[in-house]
């Protein structure tokens, strides 16, 4: 039986703009079908956590720019739907949803998860998650979900804990970690005692407010001080002059780099963030010469190590691409060398101020 006071709040939000031009601002990629799995990430993320936890309790944050697309992927009634009004990170549309949440069940258990990862192993996931909503209903810890690091990434955070009892896989935080720099991550790698920081957590409602209060107390005054207006029809007007009014600010930011109680959970089941193109051609099937394409109709010569993604009726033909990215739409077309990949934003930026101004 799902417990009732179990909700999830999924983060639905972002533009993904490091998966241009497959993802847009109109579509961004948790509302694409990335793996060809006839599901969006959304789908698949809101699927992995219908047998946890009662589908009216599961709660969609995104911009409200999505809220059709939320509703239409999920087919789920809009009260469902947090839109906030403006982007202001993840603090404050947590703090929000909280917040609402605890009007209505003061007991609440909330899990809080991005909407665009993947996890393979789903056996091993529920096992894990059983372990953190076990250890957030022990404690007055908040929970987080950490992911044994197999290479030195710079483009993670990483969280440091206590590894005195080894056989135990709810270790208490030492310290969240900056993404470092190679050398650093190589000593944390070495170490063995930092995870990657996956962004998934469990908490009470009440003792992240009790976070709130003492750690962000702007947030704490614009989201917890006053509840009256939450689940009325005040509501939409209270939460345009909250998101007005706050700092844009993430949740590990606010809260978790400075609060004293948080365990992480060694978790076992596969992961990636999927952040960006190179993370996807990672998963994905190769020929001999490691190149990855969407459809048949796509065809190298000379080519090694490319990844390929053309609409299903475009015959294509490359020659002579050494580790790139090829992203082929309607509209628009990327070709980038598979090592600029972290220069992708800057190169948006760039044409970006390029683009004729209006009048």
């Amino acid at each position: 039986m799902k417990d009732k006071s179990l909700y999830c709040l999924i983060m639905a939000g972002g533009v993904g703009s490091r998966f241009w031009p497959l993802s847009t601002e109109k579509n961004p990629k948790q509302f694409q079908d990335f793996l060809g799995t006839g599901q969006s990430l959304l789908q698949m993320t809101f699927n992995r956590f219908i047998s946890k936890v009662p589908r009216e309790n599961i709660i969609v944050l995104t911009n409200e720019l999505y809220i059709d697309l939320v509703v239409s992927q999920l087919n789920l009634p809009e009260a469902q739907v947090i839109c906030e009004p403006e982007r202001k990170n993840t603090a404050p549309c947590i703090a929000f949803a909280t917040a609402k949440i605890l009007k209505q069940d003061p007991n609440a258990m909330m899990i809080v998860t991005p909407s665009d990862h993947l996890i393979t192993n789903e056996k091993q996931f529920n096992e894990d998650l059983d372990l953190g909503i076990t250890a957030a209903l022990k404690s007055t810890s908040l929970i987080t979900f950490g992911i044994k690091p197999h290479r030195p990434d710079t483009g993670y955070g990483y969280i440091e804990f206590n590894s005195s009892e080894i056989n135990n896989r709810t270790q208490k935080v030492i310290q969240f970690r900056e993404k470092p720099n190679l050398s650093t991550a190589e000593t944390f790698l070495n170490k063995g005692n930092f995870y990657w920081n996956s962004g998934m957590f469990i908490w009470k409602g009440k003792v992240l407010k009790d976070s709130f209060e003492r750690h962000c107390s702007s947030l704490y005054d614009i989201f917890f001080k006053n509840l009256e207006a939450y689940n009325t029809s005040n509501e939409m007007n209270f939460m345009k002059q909250a998101f007005n009014t706050a700092a844009s600010i993430s949740i590990d930011y606010a809260i978790l780099e400075k609060e004293e109680h948080v365990t992480v959970v060694l978790s076992k089941f596969g992961w990636s963030d999927l952040g960006t193109w190179g993370s996807i051609k990672d998963i994905t099937k190769k020929d001999a010469n490691q190149n990855s394409v969407s459809h048949n109709d796509i065809h190298l010569f000379d080519s090694t190590s490319c990844f390929v993604i053309s609409a299903k009726n475009k015959e294509v033909l490359i020659n002579g691409l050494h580790d790139f990215f090829v992203i082929d739409t309607p509209d628009k077309l990327m070709i980038l060398k598979g090592e600029n990949e972290q220069l992708l934003k800057k190169y948006l930026a760039e044409m970006e101020t390029k683009k004729p101004k209006n009048g």
